[in-house]
């Protein structure tokens, strides 16, 4: 499961990435929605998973209170589900 979790954990991270940093500036400054549309959806069927997997991940692998909602609270930062993957889930 922590193997799925890092797929998924990497590609809500790039969703978040790109719908933040190319689809959201599109949309306002070149009044351009379609990757706005064409990234939300999946965004968040990526961001509902993370957060699943991470439940059920905190008590495969013993997580204590705080380390969860690190884990949680990295999924609404940018580039925090990078962060979580090399600090908790890589080795």
């Amino acid at each position: 499961m922590k193997k799925a979790f890092r797929i998924v954990s990497l590609l809500e991270g790039i969703s978040f990435i790109l719908l933040l940093f190319i689809a959201t500036p599109l949309k306002y400054y070149a009044q351009n929605d379609v990757f706005v549309k064409m990234l939300g959806m999946p965004h968040g069927i990526l961001f509902l998973i993370y957060i699943t997997f991470a439940l059920l991940l905190k008590f495969e692998l013993k997580w204590n209170s705080k380390t969860f909602w690190l884990v949680i609270i990295a999924s609404v930062i940018p580039f925090g589900t990078f962060y979580i993957d090399q600090k908790y889930l890589k080795n």
